[in-house]
């Protein structure tokens, strides 16, 4: 297997020629005095280094010797203690944490092309970093100034580790039955008592202490708190005390991402500090859920990259068959890259690849934008938040899961064997579609609280927005400008309909999500393939410009007509879906 090679000419295209980074972040005082182009483009070449060099190698042996639970203790498989600790030594944890308690602060659209490049790496390694930083975010926006010195500092520098811990066996997306218990204590703090299920990095070995971020109900309560519970006490000179009343109970045994610890864990009067407000536990934590489904989603494209990478190598070294009309060279076989459905497939995941990496740097921007901005600025730039990290998440995860069954695809029997690797992207990207909110729900959360929740306000500034900028590309034909336009239109016009109907058709919504947010997406990213288009004209580098003009003609040729048929599907409304009665399944 090659070595993984980040796409660094096209992240750096991103940044520079397609969202103007460099302005951006001038209007951002705060991120202005951190980074400039000069500094983006060193820390995007240095990550490179790091997720081919440290990361990758340690890949395949995380998946054949997996975690282990071992006398109470997890422990994660050779190497990956190691390499966390070279990777937390480089800063990489803290990359886009707050200055002030030690992180780098960097921006998120610098952050989301990092992730990407670790993601490509080794899926399960980055899972340990990406939540110990969505932890210490949510720990920074509302925690106390007490809580934020004692453990900010240890999380950004990686020598503790952060978790979430929501889901309860009897409450999985419904968040309203869960039982862990919160009892308040005479100084201030709580007694939390309960269990987790499927908690990621919940427990291991790579760092001395995790701090979990745990929810759980005050007694007589009937909404949700969030509490602080390290595994090992902090004492106030912020040394390790006591163990705390944290175990773990089990780890799962998956499908993938077998060097990831996925934990059961329990809380026996573990001492826990409130963050937040009481009963407003929720409210916190989607503070952190939107940078965190953005990682997953993030987590897909990654893999969609990896993949990508492997099958296009492949498939120029593998010798099979001739091409159709005769061998170009005259010899008896040819590499498969001059088979139609080969291409088909590669130019399948690089059209969809590209365009999904477009939306995660513009989500990161707006992610910036709402945090670091000003006025009307930050108030469209937390709408276009809420309205995108449902489709980052859900959208980039089942493109991506295509992706990486695509360049298995491309590999054929050599692709299920187990030497190649390429099978592990698959049971890796798998999981994507399914935690931090599995991708159903994040299409009813799409149309049916930011789409129809407004009344459609947002997706049609949204739209308005991009059909402007579609109207002003000089290099696009009117053609392909019409085939976005057309699809938006329909869009906002079935978007305007359910919104009418939401009321007498209680199920519509939820019955038409998927396809809704399916149709959006596949828009979007043909607006985004023209983009890059667009903006590679002149660029230095003619054949990268000639790429982007070949990929973005075979997205609006073969992959937008998706949209039509996603459109088609909720056209045809809910009743056929709604109609058979439960006991006939």
């Amino acid at each position: 297997m090659n070595p993984y090679q980040a796409p660094l000419k096209d992240m750096q295209f991103l940044l520079e020629n397609v969202f103007d980074a460099t302005n951006t972040w001038q209007s951002m005082p705060d991120i202005a005095e951190m980074v400039d182009m000069e500094t983006a483009v060193a820390i995007l070449d240095e990550a490179s280094k790091i997720s081919r060099d440290l990361i990758q190698p340690i890949n395949r042996n995380g998946d054949e010797q997996e975690v282990r639970h071992v006398d109470g203790k997890v422990i994660t498989p050779d190497g990956f203690k190691e390499t966390y600790q070279q990777f937390s030594e480089g800063g990489w944890v803290g990359l886009c944490g707050e200055p002030d308690f030690g992180g780098m602060g960097m921006p998120k659209m610098l952050g989301v092309l990092v992730d990407e490049m670790n993601y490509s790496a080794c899926n399960s390694f980055t899972l340990y970093s990406s939540l110990t930083a969505g932890a210490a975010l949510c720990i920074n926006a509302h925690a106390t100034d007490e809580l934020k010195e004692k453990y900010l500092p240890n999380l950004y520098s990686g020598v503790w580790s952060g978790a979430m811990d929501m889901t309860e066996p009897q409450a999985g997306s419904d968040l309203r039955n869960i039982r862990t218990k919160a009892e308040p204590l005479d100084d201030g703090s709580y007694s939390i008592s309960g269990s987790k299920i499927f908690i990621t990095g919940g427990d291991h070995d790579l760092t001395e202490n995790v701090i979990h971020l745990v929810l759980a109900k005050l007694p007589n309560s009937s909404g949700i708190s969030l509490f602080l519970v390290p595994k090992i006490s902090v004492n106030d000179d912020g040394s390790l005390g006591e163990p705390n009343g944290v175990t773990v109970g089990s780890i799962e045994h998956k499908m993938g991402l077998k060097a990831s610890a996925t934990c059961v864990m329990n809380y026996d009067n573990a001492k826990g500090f409130l963050v937040g407000r009481v009963d407003r536990g929720l409210v916190c934590m989607f503070t952190m859920m939107n940078y965190e489904r953005l990682a997953i989603g993030i987590q897909g494209l990654g893999s969609a990259q990896g993949a990508y990478q492997m099958a296009a190598d492949y498939a120029k070294e593998r010798v099979q068959g001739v091409a159709a009309g005769g061998s170009p060279t005259g010899a008896t076989a040819d590499p498969i890259i001059v088979h139609g459905d080969v291409r088909r497939m590669l130019l399948t995941i690089k059209s969809i690849t590209d365009a999904g990496r477009a939306l995660s740097v513009f989500t990161g921007k707006q992610l910036d934008l709402a945090k670091h901005g000003e006025g009307e600025v930050k108030a469209k730039a937390s709408k276009y938040v809420g309205l995108l990290t449902p489709v980052s998440k859900a959208f980039l995860t089942d493109r991506g899961l295509d992706s990486t069954i695509m360049a298995q695809q491309v590999f054929g029997g050599h692709g299920y064997i187990r030497e190649t690797g390429i099978e592990q992207f698959v049971r890796d990207t798998r999981i994507a579609q399914i935690y931090e909110g599995t991708n159903g729900i994040q299409a009813i959360d799409f149309l049916g609280r930011k789409v129809t929740g407004d009344n459609v306000a947002t997706l049609t500034s949204f739209v308005a927005e991009i059909s402007e900028e579609l109207a002003c590309l000089e290099h696009v034909s009117s053609s392909d400008k019409q085939a976005i336009n057309s699809r938006f239109d329909k869009l906002l016009t079935i978007a305007n309909h359910i919104n009418d109907n939401k009321l007498s058709q209680p199920a519509l919504i939820n019955s038409s999500a998927v396809d809704f947010l399916d149709a959006f997406g596949y828009t979007l990213y043909g607006y985004y393939s023209l983009l890059m288009a667009e903006r590679a004209h002149g660029h230095e580098d003619q054949e990268f410009a000639r790429q982007k003009q070949f990929v973005a003609q075979f997205f609006m040729d073969k992959v937008l007509p998706k949209a039509d048929f996603h459109l088609a599907q909720v056209s045809q409304g809910d009743d056929s879906i709604m109609a058979m009665p439960a006991d006939l399944f």
